[in-house]
């Protein structure tokens, strides 16, 4: 088995990195947008619940299993091939492609949502993005 290059390895740290980034981003953005149409969030502990609870929330669960799925590929025991890891940032590359036209439940239409309500989030994309770029 060809071990995982350090190049791959950079990279795939690199994008967990900015993915956790826009995941607290996208996060603070729909806490801001559930207090303005359901209700004031009042706690750490509230909002904490909604985002394991609640529908409105549900979509950000994709980004944070893929951010986990990185760690996990990344702590792994035994060497990872250098092609897993480059099938893993192809995965990353493709769930964080907006479409106005995805599923309404899906990432990709609430993430282009999150980006047409929220400056912040355009940004964070755009970092995003830079991530997959050669170290």
């Amino acid at each position: 088995m060809e071990r995982m290059a350090d190049r791959t390895r950079e990279r795939l740290t690199n994008v967990r990195t900015e993915m956790l980034r826009l995941h607290k981003i996208l996060l603070d953005s729909e806490r801001e947008a559930y207090e303005h149409d359901v209700q004031r969030i009042t706690s750490r502990g509230q909002l904490l619940d909604l985002v394991m609870s609640d529908p409105w929330f549900a979509w950000l669960r994709e980004l944070s299993r893929f951010i986990v799925a990185i760690d996990e590929f990344l702590d792994a025991k035994e060497p990872q091939p250098d092609a897993d890891g480059e099938r893993l940032l192809e995965q990353a590359r493709n769930l964080v492609a907006p479409s106005e036209w995805g599923s309404a439940t899906g990432f990709a239409r609430k993430y282009f949502d999150a980006m047409q309500r929220d400056p912040g989030v355009v940004l964070a994309h755009r970092d995003m993005i830079r991530a997959f770029e050669e170290p």
